[in-house]
């Protein structure tokens, strides 16, 4: 109850600025600020009357600031950390109020569910999605178990693409900017007669890499990623409505190997040349410079408009992706600790919704199908003992569940919603892993090796069932201003460890359980001074119980993995955003988060015992991911210059506390740093032609966001980091036909 006070009094201090904003409100005759609409309820709804913490981010804005992909999210959203996954390109990892994943290997999930246009994309590779081509990005915090479903627990983010709208259009856009950047995206959209629609578009992006491979010659950090996708929209009468989407996008940058943080010492000792490098992007990696990933997909959606008050959609996708590269984590020429490896996987879901919208009484029903199978491979090579252990496997699920959430207006003023969602995953696993003599095993075209200890050869199955339901009250204490109080829950399915080892930890053979969070949660939206100052606020308490954690130590000549039920935590927090106009040609954004996020039980084998025995951790265990405060300011000062268009200057810094990367703290912990970024934009008179140009971190921050932890003289001393782009700017073009 303290933290949860302690959280309201956040708030309500940060609502206490709104007469400080009148005096710059009242002195102004400016305009209103825009009213989003988004469907965070599965219906569209605007953003001031979902009884949910959401953050809605439109095309309009993105591209105004230079967004380059949904990384982006991270600066403008408080509480949230969505980045590049550490050792890759396009990988995706994503943290909302503390709760997420950052082990992207096949089998674990992430605790923050992606989608595009409604459909669920289950694993985080080629998972950064470039932001070309789209309506608004939505981020929803919290448990989304009941409209969302399995592994929404920290929250979901909703990719919406462009809608094939008005006349004919064809859009030319091309980036250059630093290390020789030059994108290029092109997109068409026609109706072909009253019924049919079609839309286009394609993007290329290319650029060189902030760093060098001094090993190898090759750029580091580079980007070499191609995307394409098309709609075909049928409209047959005015109740029914088609859409036929696919995609594809390969990224074929160089494999990113990280940066040493600690000289490199062996079982022989310090190796001489074997410094820190003086630049972060810099790498001495000799594992190889192969790197692609692709994936791809296709959706159907069909919308039957019954009658003015029932809407039945149908939403059918099918998924598919391939990995192949390498991941050197101790950084240098030799093979000291070096990761080759594949990934695939496949999905097929099935979602069927039936919308309700009366006078009283809205609400959406409906099933949902998931058939996924997620397979890999990788080697475990230590190069000084020329030993390699070889791990393969997959993991099939089959996911079943219904759901429904149904508001009812009490009165005019007060509406109360009740939701519930039953899931039922089945999951199978395959898991092998053994020693080998020698450089590489025979999965990576070493057939010279020399078979050795068997580690794992096993397959197990089990049922995770849950029932997870939501309630919320809203109050319109006017038209302009809402409040609302709610309770979540969500809960993110067990599985096994491909990395398990029957030898060194045999309990991992039976999996690992789902890990729960139960969350409260209280808002107030609104606007103010005739509607020139938006804010939205939420505080929150959860509680988080089995919380799976993966851990990787080393014991002897080999690595244990384990991915464990850690015990119980609780976080709580609060959060403010807000949009003011100041004057008729300045407006104001920002936005606030708070989080205190702490284990009260933390329960892991402690290898280092001889035998191992369990043992709580609790006091010497914190949050990763999770800073404490997160925070974003900006200005858009805009000019109309009549025939000659209009001029935008629109500067902005975000800040994130300090943080660590793991559970465990380390010297790779990253301390509080701000980004600062400014974009320049004129437009055309009639919106056809567009010219930017986009400075981001422009104070040139060097900050770590993902690492590697390895220390010791058999594994090298291999503690890397992997930082975020350094100072770029980008002249952008822009011309609609």
């Amino acid at each position: 109850m303290k933290a949860l006070m302690k959280a309201a009094l956040l708030a309500s201090a940060a609502w206490s600025v709104i007469p400080t904003l009148a005096v710059a409100q009242e002195a102004a005759e400016a305009g209103v600020v825009e009213e989003l609409v988004v469907t965070a309820r599965r219906r569209e709804e605007t953003l001031k009357d979902v009884p949910v913490a959401v953050t809605a981010l439109s095309a309009e804005r993105l591209e105004a600031t230079g967004a380059t992909d949904l990384t982006t999210l991270q600066q403008s959203t408080p509480n949230t950390t969505v980045q590049v996954a550490r050792g890759s390109n396009s990988t995706l990892i994503s943290f909302i109020r503390g709760v997420g994943q950052q082990d992207p290997l096949w089998g674990f999930e992430p605790g923050v569910g992606l989608y595009v246009d409604d459909v669920y994309v289950a694993r985080p590779q080629a998972a950064v999605l470039d932001i070309f081509d789209i309506e608004r990005v939505e981020v929803l915090r919290g448990p989304q178990g009941t409209l969302y479903g399995r592994n929404t627990i920290g929250g979901a983010i909703k990719y919406v693409t462009a809608k094939i709208e008005g006349d004919p259009e064809v859009r030319l856009r091309a980036n250059l900017g630093s290390y020789d950047q030059r994108d290029v995206i092109a997109s068409a959209k026609a109706r072909v007669n009253d019924m049919v629609a079609v839309g286009l578009t394609w993007a290329k992006f290319d650029r060189d890499g902030f760093g060098k491979n001094l090993t190898t010659g090759a750029e580091h950090y580079d980007k070499d990623v191609s995307a394409a996708r098309a709609t075909v929209e049928f409209t047959p009468s005015e109740n029914l409505f088609f859409r036929l989407a696919g995609d594809i996008v390969t990224d074929r940058s160089n494999p990113r190997h990280g940066h040493r943080e600690l000289p490199v010492t062996t079982l022989a000792g310090v190796v001489p040349g074997g410094g820190v490098l003086d630049d972060v992007y810099d790498t001495r990696a000799g594992s190889g410079d192969h790197n692609i990933v692709e994936a791809r997909g296709v959706s159907f959606m069909g919308q039957w408009d019954v009658s003015d008050v029932l809407t039945i959609k149908s939403i059918s996708a099918y998924r598919a992706g391939e990995t192949e590269g390498t991941i050197d984590f101790d950084t240098e020429a030799a093979p000291y600790l070096d990761i080759p490896a594949r990934y695939n996987d496949h999905q097929f879901t099935q979602e069927l919704q039936f919308l309700y919208t009366g006078d009283r009484i809205q609400g959406v029903f409906g099933v949902y199908y998931l058939n996924a199978t997620a397979a890999g491979a990788f080697d475990t090579v230590l190069g000084q003992a020329a030993t390699t252990t070889a791990t393969a496997g997959h993991v099939d699920t089959e996911s079943w569940s219904a759901f429904a959430d149904v508001s009812f207006d009490v009165t005019d003023a007060l509406s109360v919603s009740v939701g519930g969602r039953y899931t039922r995953d089945e999951k199978t696993g395959r898991v092998y892993r053994q020693n080998f003599t020698g450089i590489r095993s025979p999965l990576f075209g070493n057939n010279l090796a020399v078979p050795g200890l068997l580690r794992s050869n096993f397959t197990s199955s089990d049922t995770y069932e849950r029932f997870t339901p939501r309630v919320s009250v809203s109050y319109d204490f006017n038209p302009d201003i809402t409040g609302y109080v709610s309770y979540s829950q969500g809960f993110k399915s067990g599985g096994f460890d491909m990395r398990a080892d029957a030898i060194l930890t045999p309990t991992s053979v039976e999996g690992y359980d789902p890990e729960k969070v139960e969350s409260y949660e209280g808002g107030l939206k609104g606007y103010f001074f005739d509607r020139r100052l938006s804010l939205n606020s939420a505080v929150f308490y959860a509680k988080y119980k089995d919380q799976q954690v993966t851990l990787q130590t080393p014991v002897g000549t080999s690595i244990a993995s384990q991915v464990l039920n850690v015990g119980r935590s609780h976080m709580y927090g609060a959060e403010l955003e807000g949009v003011a106009t100041l004057t008729d040609f300045l407006s104001a954004n920002f936005s606030l988060g708070y989080i205190k996020a702490e284990f009260d039980e933390y329960r892991a084998l402690d290898l280092t015992a001889t035998p191992p025995v369990s043992r709580d951790f609790a006091d010497s265990r914190v949050f990763q991911n999770t800073p404490e405060w997160t925070g974003n300011v900006g200005l858009t000062y805009r000019r109309d210059l009549g025939d000659h268009g209009s001029i935008s200057f629109i500067p902005s810094a975000s800040y994130r506390s300090s943080f660590s990367m793991f559970e465990v703290p380390s010297i790779l912990d990253q301390d509080g740093y701000w980004l600062v970024d400014a974009s320049l934009v004129w437009t055309s008179a009639n919106d056809k032609y567009r010219v930017g140009l986009h400075g981001r971190n422009l104070t040139d921050e060097e900050y770590r966001v993902g690492g590697y932890n390895f220390p010791g003289g058999l594994f090298a001393n291999s503690v890397t980091a992997y930082y975020g782009p350094p100072r770029t700017v980008t002249l952008s073009l822009e011309a609609k036909f």
